[in-house]
């Protein structure tokens, strides 16, 4: 870089002296007057000097000028015009006389000579993209948008070979620019000739670059890119491209929320930043995909300290290092351990005196916990109420839980563990001067153990994408937007609520699988296989987020609402969880099961297990014992 910038300076100090000679032979028609000429050879280092140095000041040394564009140009015309006044100025006050056209001629050489080097490099490799994307291994791009977006995006593809990226074709909306060029490649129709012109212009990728358009919109265009056997691509949105620069780093995939087309949540700051900021909170799980996001946006309301609890240290590590990157002045603390510990879990209650408790550690696999009923149990059941009598011994003022949509109704016991933690807040806020409360959400997009995930590794190994069964529906929400509207349910907790997020429309998992085959660039059944597995036990084909008896009541945000509590009796609800408790030491699946299936009224387990139930009925009056769940 040093080597180039000598070079550049070198050459303009040649360049700035032909200039003046070039314009005094061209003013004197090839006889230059010696007077003149002495005039200016007596100052050339000066007037040299000012020149260089005004270039310098005005960056011409430090811009890439392999990416020239407009804005480098004006740096060399406004470079070239300051550089010029200050010269005229200083042989005016010396008394160097050179004929007044002169003065007009040299800024207007200076301009087209310092500007003319720059932007004929530019040329140059411009020339030679255009020759290397003639083979056919380069991939021909179809950009959607013909604004400044668009025509940034075409501008990184060709100061970027090594994607190999040619931008061939442009769409818009707007009618007025049909037939237009952006940076020489042609608008050649709207939104609804998409599959056309990739079909005629052998497409093979599709970049939206439209950062102002609206989710729905979005969703709209992403529906006729699905039309398509194109990957496609987009540019985020202008409120996630915090510096407003675009480049090919910022390009990303389109993933299934950008189908979906919810709108971005719109929060009441005020509500949340009174319970947030300035008060110490604690986040259970704060290494999960859940709890992570929680910390971030916890941390943009400035905690007077934000404790981060998990028993994975790999995962916190990772949040704890972003954090500590993002939010230089957060006070930030890591606790390692376990929500099932009881005797660690008061103390450090007790230590740290949070002012607000995010509960979202929890086992959530469904299968696995199927399969292991003991410790979804030990974990969610016992794990949720060591914190919630802690948070109540030691005054806590708010304890938000994360719930899920598998707690109404549950046919696995993932969900009747959650169902119960929900009972254990309801119950205990009739009696502790702390605001317990729950937020039941669905599945979240891109969480550990997702479908999406799940899909994507299995499209980039080239199938099959399984699906368990073709009719399987589920409610989705971004992980960011739950978080969001976890903060908002939180800032309107009276305590005892179930709060229930607006999940929008239910999507089919078989389309969901259809769509992301499609937007990477396959055809499913044809590229990428889809495979039906069959239900998981536990699984249902659809998910509630009410239960029939808990009514439901709008809140003053559109995307929250209110389930009345059906559950407060905490003495009966420990009774059942020392039957429960002193259950999980047979290790018998089907005996927990029963058991859970007592507590939570509503559990149906999965319908094989019930051949086991008739004869394990007498086996489960167990004798309750003295325990330590007080």
């Amino acid at each position: 870089m040093k080597r180039k910038k000598y070079m550049l300076i070198l050459l303009d100090i040649f360049l700035v002296n032909l200039a003046y000679f070039l314009s005094l032979y061209i003013r004197f028609e090839g006889q230059i007057d010696e007077v003149y000429l002495n005039n200016y050879m007596n100052h050339i280092v000066i007037i040299t000097f000012i020149k260089i140095f005004i270039f310098y000041l005005f960056k011409l040394y430090k811009s890439l000028w392999k990416f020239a564009s407009i804005d480098e140009m004006i740096e060399v015309v406004s470079a070239s015009i300051v550089s010029n006044i200050v010269a005229t100025a200083y042989m005016m006050i010396v008394g160097v006389k050179l004929p007044r056209s002169i003065y007009l001629m040299v800024p207007i050489m200076d301009m087209a000579f310092v500007g003319g080097t720059r932007f004929s490099y530019r040329a140059l490799r411009r020339l030679r993209y255009s020759t290397s994307m003639g083979g056919d291994s380069s991939k021909k791009v179809l950009i959607i948008g013909a604004g400044a977006a668009g025509a940034m995006v075409i501008k990184e593809l060709r100061n970027h070979n090594t994607l190999r990226s040619e931008p061939v074709a442009i769409v818009d909306d707007d009618p007025r620019k049909i037939g237009q060029n952006i940076n020489g490649i042609p608008v050649l129709g709207t939104r609804k000739d998409i599959p056309y012109i990739c079909e005629v212009q052998n497409i093979d990728e599709i970049i939206i670059a439209i950062p102002s358009a609206n989710k729905k919109n979005i969703s709209e265009i992403v529906s006729e890119c699905k039309k398509t056997k194109c990957k496609t691509k987009i540019l985020p949105g202008i409120y996630e491209l915090i510096d407003g620069r675009v480049s090919v780093t910022k390009i990303r995939d389109v993933d299934i929320g950008d189908l979906l087309g919810r709108e971005e949540i719109h929060l009441d700051m005020e509500d949340i930043s009174k319970y947030i900021k300035g008060k110490k909170v604690l986040v259970t799980g704060g290494g999960g995909s859940i709890g992570s996001e929680l910390c971030r946006q916890i941390s943009r309301f400035e905690p007077e300290e934000l404790a981060i609890l998990d028993i994975y240290e790999n995962n916190v590590y990772d949040i704890q290092n972003e954090l500590k990157r993002k939010y230089k002045r957060l006070n930030l603390k890591v606790i390692i351990a376990s929500v099932r510990d009881k005797d660690r879990i008061e103390s450090i209650i007790d230590e740290e005196r949070p002012d607000v408790v995010f509960h979202a550690a929890a086992h959530k696999h469904v299968p696995l916990m199927e399969e292991n009923p003991e410790e979804a149990i030990k974990n969610n059941v016992f794990g949720t109420l060591n914190l919630v009598q802690a948070t109540d011994k030691y005054n806590v003022k708010k304890f938000v839980l994360i719930s899920t949509d598998k707690a109404v109704n549950p046919t696995n016991v993932m969900g009747a563990t959650k169902r119960i933690c929900e009972m254990i807040i309801q119950s205990m806020n009739s009696i502790s001067d702390t605001e317990f409360v729950a937020v039941r959400f669905g599945n979240v997009l891109g969480s550990n153990g997702s479908v999406i995930p799940l899909f994507k590794k299995q499209i980039a190994e080239g199938g099959p994408v399984t699906v368990t069964h073709p009719e399987v529906i589920r409610y989705f929400m971004t992980i960011p937007e739950a978080c969001q509207l976890v903060l908002q349910a939180g800032a309107m907790a009276d305590g005892g609520e179930i709060f229930i997020l607006d999940m929008g429309e239910p999507v089919k998992i078989m389309d969901l699988a259809k769509d992301l085959i499609r937007l990477s660039g396959f055809e499913p059944d044809v590229d990428i296989p889809i495979e039906i597995t069959g239900l998981r036990p536990g699984e249902k084909l659809y998910e509630e987020l009410l239960l029939d008896e808990e009514g439901i009541s709008d809140t003053g945000h559109n995307k929250i609402f209110i389930g009345k509590p059906i559950f407060t009796d905490y003495n009966y609800l420990i009774k059942s969880l020392e039957k429960l408790k002193y259950v999980i030491e047979y290790n018998d699946k089907i005996k927990l099961k029963k058991v859970l299936s007592e507590i939570v009224s509503t559990y149906e387990p999965y319908e094989e297990d019930y051949v086991h139930y008739t004869s394990a009925l007498d086996e489960v009056a167990v004798t309750i014992e003295p325990s330590n769940l007080e």
